[in-house]
Formats: structure tokens, C-alpha cells, sequence
């Protein structure tokens, strides 16, 4: 069995496992059967990469990500699930280096699946045509005897009444099996199981094009000065490349600091009025809502570090970077990225001030971890400037800061942490019973045991909404099989049962 025969069997393998354990159900225990599928063909096809230290990393973080799946099983870890997943295929399939370029070679390969699963049908075709010539050559012999046989049947089962009956209770039999036949097929059926064949042969399938995996690889963390050669007669000789001739250099070197001067003195300004208004003197005013107060510091704060990253990415992109003067170039630089370090602990103080008022709440934590994005992000760019990095670096270290953050992010039930701890602040915060009952459905045990609260909840079909929400989630479960059993709904419909909840029968 050739190679390009044992990948079609993967797929086709696979769409129909992800038709049996995906149809109408939830992704959850069944998920764990999927990923035990993906991995074993993923290191069979590609068993070199059982010895990468990459993917053995990805695979640690995909592993955890599953595991949160099956406890929490929100919607950051499945979305991180699924992240992981692409990540590990992509670095088993390529060399990669980059979580960017590696997302790019996923995209390829679900934009050029079908071409490879051409090239791979064809190639598994080829070492069949001998035996299939064989057989063409027997069916081509036996085409003339049954259309003769055929003829010859119909002109005797119409001179011969009990050969016709035979003939027609054949016919009919074959008719209300087929009939039979085709009823078991539900197309909406048939259309998830391709979409799952699409998805396990774009996971699977390597393309041949090896745009993104060449140029992650030729790209470099370290910045290498830039020579020309100048020819003479009787040497060689290497210069510095410099932009603007001998005095290029200086040039920049001048333009820069005057730029960075300017831009700190900007920034320092706008950080003194933080310390007056948000660090020392704050008071809480109905008049300016809280929210505009954050709104208007991470807007300001986005603007800056683009800014900045901007900034340090021209002026520190090349030869100026090996510049012997460009010493306050470089505290210029240093400066700035500490102003932008403080603006971003103004803008955490503004977010705790929001939350110790109003609450936990998604954009609120949101703000959070991009607030730690930037820190880090930070830490890379004076890493850049000091250590003479690439801006390939840069992107390529956030990247990865990125992953793992998002892998941290889905170990915590957010819904469920949001509801206890508005519910438990109550007497600090204004409590928005509204936005507690929209969390998901893992939060009703905790609703319920706070049931007092949301007694003037809105009316739905004359019940309230926190009955209405308990019949029509367990109403939900009930329509699913083992297959989506996970710890959260678990722990919540055993807690509703012992209160004695039941599905609505309509």
C-alpha cells in the first residue's frame, strides 16, 4: 500500500469517526476521541516530528487545553483547543520557527486542500492501472453478453405471464429497498460528513507550496550589519552599507533622538496628569462613568505602543543599530518604553477602579491580559534595542507570549468566577443581575443558590428567566449523547436534578 493510498484512507477514516461522535452533540469526551485520532495519524504521516522540541511543547499545551475542554468547557478552550491543534499540525507538517508563518502554512493548506487531495487521488490511481486494466479489459468483454441478455429477457417476459410476474415482483423488490436505501441517507447528514472530510485532509494534507516554512527559516533573531563591497584593481574591500553616504548615519542618529525627545516629553505630560488625576486624587463621580475613564486610557494606550513599536522599528531596523554614537538614541528609546511601561500601569488602576465599582465582566478582564500582552511586549522591544534584535524577533516572541496566555486564560471558568464574585461583592458593587443571568449555563447552580437576588428578573412565557433558562438548558442536555459529557455540565445538571428541576415535556 502506497503512501498516497494510506493518506485517502486517513481521511475518509476520519470524516466518518467525525461524523458518528460530532453530529449534534457538543465538544467534549468526544473531542478526546478526535485528538487521539488527529495525533496517532498526524506522527504517523510525519513521525520526524516526535523529535521536535517545538511540537513536543505545542503538544503539552494542546494536552492541558483539552483537558480544560473536558472540565470547563467554555468557549476559550475550545477556541484555544483548536488553536494548539492547528499550531501542532502546522510545526509537524513544516519547518517552523514562527507561530505567524506557521498559522500562515494552516492557511494554506485549507485553501489548497482540494488541489492536494487531487494530486493525492491521482497518485494513488497510478499504481492501480495495471490490475485495473485487467479488470477493464473482463468488463469491456462482458458489456455485448448482458445487453444482449437484457433484450433477450424482456421480449420472453413478454410472451410468458409467469416470467412476467416474476419479473415484476423483482422489479418491486428492487424498488422499496431502494426506496429503503435512500431514506437512511439525511443529506444533512451527508454535508457534515464531508465538511468533516474537508477538515481531517486540510489537517492532515501537506501542500507543496512552502511559502511561509522557507521564510520563517531564512529570517534571523540576531541583526547583522550590512556591507557593501567596494572593487578596486588590485582588493577587495567591505564598507558599511549606510543610507545617506558617510553621514547617513549621523543623520538618522540626530533625526532620531530629536524625535524620541519630543515624543517623551509629549507622553511625560500626559502621565503627570494620570498621576494627578488617577494615582493620587481619583474620585468617583456619577457625572464621568468609570467605563469612559478606562475606554479613553486603553484607546490612548493602543495608540501609543503602536506608536512606539512603530517608532523602534525604523529607527532601529539597520546599520544605525551598530551606530558607535547612537548612545541617546538608545536612552531616548529606553525612556519612551518606560513612559509607555508607566501609562500601562495607569491604565491597570483605572481597570481595577472599574471593576472595585461595577464588578467582574468580560471586557473588564479583557483588559487585563491585554494589559499583560503589552508589558510584555514591552519587555521585548528594550530587549530588541539592547540585544540588537530583528523585528522577526519582535513579532515571533509575542506570538508565542501570545499562545501561552491564551492556554493560561482557559485553565479558569470565567463565567463562573464573574458570577461569585459579583454575587459575593454585592454589598460593594452595583450588582447587574441582567448581565449575571446572560452568563452561561454553567453559572445556574450559582444562580440559583442566589435566587433571592433576581427575584425582579424579566418574565419570559410567564415564568422567570431563571426558570425559563433551567428548563431550556436541561431540555438541551437531554438531546445529547455520552459523547458530550464534560465535568461542567455534569456538576450542573446533577445539582439541578437534586433540586428537583425537570425538562420541560414541550
Amino acid at each position: 500500500m502506497n503512501e498516497q493510498l494510506r493518506r485517502l484512507i486517513l481521511y475518509i477514516a476520519g470524516a466518518f469517526l467525525f461524523n458518528v461522535i460530532f453530529y449534534r452533540e457538543e465538544m467534549a469526551v468526544n473531542t478526546v476521541i478526535f485528538d487521539a485520532f488527529m495525533l496517532s495519524s498526524l506522527y504517523y504521516l510525519y513521525p520526524a516530528a516526535k523529535t521536535d522540541s517545538i511540537v513536543r511543547w505545542l503538544f503539552v499545551m494542546h494536552i492541558l487545553c483539552l483537558g480544560t475542554l473536558l472540565l470547563h468547557n467554555t468557549v476559550l478552550s475550545k477556541f484555544a483547543f483548536i488553536i494548539t491543534l492547528l499550531l501542532l499540525t502546522a510545526f509537524s507538517e513544516y519547518k517552523h520557527r514562527s507561530a505567524w508563518y506557521a498559522g500562515g502554512s494552516v492557511m494554506m493548506n485549507f485553501i489548497l486542500f482540494v488541489g492536494s487531495f487531487a494530486e493525492t487521488l491521482i497518485d494513488s490511481m497510478r499504481g492501480k492501472k495495471k490490475r485495473s486494466a485487467k479488470w477493464s479489459k473482463y468488463l469491456m468483454l462482458s458489456i455485448i453478453p448482458i445487453i444482449l441478455a437484457f433484450i433477450f429477457f424482456v421480449i420472453y417476459a413478454n410472451a410468458n405471464a409467469v416470467l412476467a410476474d416474476i419479473a415484476e415482483k423483482v422489479g418491486t423488490w428492487i424498488e422499496v429497498n431502494l426506496q429503503k436505501l435512500f431514506s437512511v441517507f439525511i443529506w444533512e447528514r451527508i454535508i457534515f460528513t464531508l465538511f468533516g472530510f474537508y477538515i481531517i485532509g486540510s489537517l492532515l494534507a501537506k501542500t507543496r507550496i512552502n511559502y511561509f516554512s522557507v521564510n520563517d527559516i531564512n529570517h534571523s533573531d540576531e541583526l547583522v550589519r550590512k556591507r557593501r563591497i567596494v572593487r578596486r584593481p588590485s582588493k577587495v574591500i567591505q564598507q558599511p552599507v549606510r543610507r545617506f553616504s558617510n553621514t547617513g548615519l549621523k543623520n538618522e542618529n540626530t533625526m532620531g533622538i530629536i524625535s524620541f525627545t519630543l515624543l517623551n516629553m509629549i507622553l511625560l505630560v500626559v502621565n503627570c496628569i494620570d498621576v494627578d488625576f488617577v494615582w493620587l486624587n481619583f474620585e468617583f463621580s456619577a457625572d464621568k462613568p468609570i467605563y469612559k475613564l478606562v475606554h479613553e486610557g486603553t484607546e490612548l494606550l493602543i495608540v501609543s505602543i503602536v506608536l512606539a513599536m512603530s517608532v523602534v522599528l525604523f529607527f532601529f531596523k539597520g546599520n544605525l543599530n551598530f551606530y558607535k554614537r547612537n548612545k541617546w538614541l538608545k536612552y531616548g528609546a529606553y525612556a519612551w518604553i518606560l513612559q509607555n511601561g508607566f501609562l500601562v500601569l495607569s491604565v491597570l488602576l483605572r481597570d481595577y477602579y472599574y471593576i472595585a465599582h461595577y464588578g467582574l465582566a468580560y471586557k473588564r478582564i479583557g483588559v487585563l491580559f491585554f494589559l499583560l500582552m503589552v508589558l510584555f511586549g514591552l519587555i521585548t522591544v528594550f530587549v530588541k534595542v539592547s540585544a540588537k534584535k530583528t523585528g522577526y524577533f519582535l513579532f515571533r516572541v509575542n506570538a508565542w507570549a501570545a499562545v501561552v496566555l491564551l492556554v493560561s486564560a482557559s485553565f479558569i471558568n470565567w463565567d463562573v468566577r464573574i458570577a461569585k464574585y459579583n454575587i459575593a461583592h454585592r454589598d460593594k458593587i452595583t450588582l447587574d443581575t441582567a448581565f449575571v443571568l446572560s452568563l452561561s449555563d454553567r453559572t445556574l447552580p450559582v444562580i440559583h443558590q442566589n435566587k433571592e437576588l433576581f427575584k425582579d428578573a424579566t418574565l419570559v412565557n410567564g415564568d422567570d428567566m431563571l426558570q425559563y433558562r433551567i428548563g431550556r438548558y436541561l431540555k438541551e442536555q437531554e438531546q445529547y449523547s455520552w459523547l458530550s459529557w464534560n465535568y461542567a455540565d455534569g456538576r450542573t445538571k446533577k445539582y439541578l436534578m437534586e433540586q428537583n428541576f425537570k425538562a420541560p415535556k414541550e
